[in-house]
């Protein structure tokens, strides 16, 4: 009696934040169930992508590029892939459309054949002694035209990265000295629009930004060159209504270098893009433990809110990309950045980059190396194909502000619904035993009080997307979706499997089992930030 007639009002406070976290955190032995709560502000969006947000990379490297005495590249350069592939074809249909980055780091090696250009067009040799390990490679202009008919006949978006160190003098320690040499570029560009080809943009560059990767270029340099290249794009394309965006500087984020390049390239610059291997190199025997802790993912948000800042301080209308993001460099691990669990990653990185902004996320590679999306020597889907193509296909343009409470073993994103009414969840367990139960809260600004999913038009039907790892293995390359394999080819169609969700009840609970990913579409959640 004495404890409660002096037990203050922080007191009381105590003992109900004590009872909040015993329901929200409670867990059981015998079902191995953890329980949290997921709130959604549905009264605004925090940001917002593209609806073709999701992109991939093909690459220039040779058969002959191996690292720790692995060649995973095979025939998947864009100087040598088989492009009449009917896998490859519907891979990249299914998305309609898929944005494609052309590029890498040869790029900033390669010379592009003219129409009377009589000089021998060879491709990428291997030289130890040459920058890259490679002596400078050549596309000849047949195969240019091959691969603009491909991405005509698939739909796909092109983004060309063009070679940034012509011209330059690149000394001992890497410094480039000298302005970009266009004459080259100008030459393909010119092809490109007589020939009658559409370019989504011109990108000038792959890591060759702030320290660089073998070379690096001041950014006043930089900033330059960039504006000289939307000079050529204007002065070509003069008299186009859609003109292709000029891209830069595909390299990896330092803070310094990025705000003086944005800063001084100005209107001229519409996207800047950046690259993500934060994993470190494959050969490290700790991807899998980083991938899956908690920790190490929300670490690989500072560079999206760093560059973010930029570009508001900025004032202007650039806008970021993640340009290339293959997680772990060097051509990634394979079992690992090509199996199940490199989906976490992954689809945490879209998740994450969204909310500040990020407009497209183009992941290395659409094939080759070792952290395809489809296998280089088949050519049939790697898991995160399908992580993609159902993010393609349910998060929509408006990202949600999203908190939860309990495990931190619980990944989350929400995103207002692609081509339905609703909210699309993003859900992504890391626990490795224990199933999480997830109670959703809205928070409804017009109505002044916050909605619960399982009250909620409870007899209305939702969509759940299942992914998980076929017999548990994470590290396997098959994955199940509603605990259904996904393959391609069985019936001698090489179309894409049908990706067919789960329907429940509004009203039952929303769970998701050990070291799964759980898409989950409620269209019957009409939100004032999605209309």
């Amino acid at each position: 009696m004495g404890s409660e007639v002096n037990c203050s009002k922080q007191c009381y406070v105590y003992r109900a934040l004590i009872l909040l976290c015993i329901v929200t955190f409670r867990s059981s032995t015998t079902t191995s169930v953890l329980h949290g709560s997921l709130y959604v502000n549905g009264d605004a969006f925090i940001a917002t992508i593209d609806e073709d947000f999701i992109c991939a990379t093909l690459d220039w490297w040779p058969p002959t590029k191996c690292d720790y005495g692995t060649c995973s590249w095979g025939n998947s350069s864009l100087l040598n892939l088989d492009l009449s592939n009917p896998f490859l074809l519907n891979a990249v249909k299914a998305f309609a459309p898929l944005k494609l980055r052309l590029g890498g780091t040869l790029q900033d090696k390669l010379r592009y054949q003219t129409p009377n250009d009589q000089t021998p067009c060879t491709p990428f040799v291997q030289n130890s002694t040459t920058m890259f390990g490679f002596d400078e490679g050549c596309l000849p202009i047949s195969r240019w035209d091959e691969l603009s008919n491909f991405f005509k006949s698939t739909g796909a978006k092109v983004v060309f990265g063009l070679n940034a160190l012509t011209g330059r003098m690149v000394g001992p320690d890497g410094s480039s000295t000298g302005a970009w040499d266009s004459t080259n570029a100008k030459s393909l560009i010119r092809h490109t629009i007589d020939s009658g080809y559409t370019t989504y943009g011109w990108e000038l560059g792959n890591e060759v930004s702030g320290s660089g990767i073998g070379a690096h270029v001041a950014a006043d340099q930089y900033a330059s060159d960039l504006i000289h290249l939307q000079q050529i794009v204007q002065k070509i394309y003069n008299g186009i209504k859609e003109k292709p965006i000029v891209i830069g500087p595909g390299g990896f984020f330092e803070l310094g270098w990025f705000k003086e390049f944005t800063s001084k390239a100005s209107s001229s610059l519409q996207v800047v893009t950046h690259h993500i291997y934060n994993l470190g190199p494959g050969v490290d025997d700790h991807l899998v433990e980083k991938i899956l802790n908690p920790s190490y993912l929300d670490g690989g948000s500072q560079p999206f809110r760093d560059l973010q800042n930029i570009l508001k301080n900025n004032g202007n209308s650039t806008v970021a990309w993640v340009g290339e993001a293959g997680g772990a460099y060097n051509s990634g691990r394979d079992h690992i950045t090509n199996s199940f669990v490199f989906s976490f990653w992954y689809l945490d990185q879209l998740g994450m980059s969204s909310t500040y902004d990020t407009k497209t996320y183009c992941r290395q590679t659409l094939i080759g190396g070792n952290y395809g999306l489809l296998n280089t020597t088949t050519f049939a889907p790697n898991p995160d194909y399908y992580s993609a193509l159902l993010w393609h296909r349910l998060m929509g343009s408006k990202v949600l502000s999203t908190s939860f409470i309990g495990t931190n073993k619980l990944r989350a994103y929400a995103h207002c619904s692609k081509n339905s009414t609703g909210m699309t969840l993003l859900l992504m367990n890391l626990d490795n035993s224990k199933s999480i139960e997830v109670d959703v809260s809205i928070g409804n600004g017009v109505s002044n009080q916050n909605l619960t999913l399982q009250h909620h038009a409870p007899n209305l039907m939702r969509e759940e997307y299942h992914l998980s790892a076929k017999n548990g293995d994470i590290q396997s390359q098959t994955v199940l979706l509603n605990s259904e394999e996904l393959s391609v080819g069985g019936d001698n169609s090489h179309t894409m499997p049908q990706l067919k969700p789960k329907l429940l009840r509004n009203s039952s609970p929303l769970r998701v089992s050990p070291l799964s990913i759980l898409f989950a579409r409620i269209p019957s959640l009409i939100l004032p930030a999605c209309r």
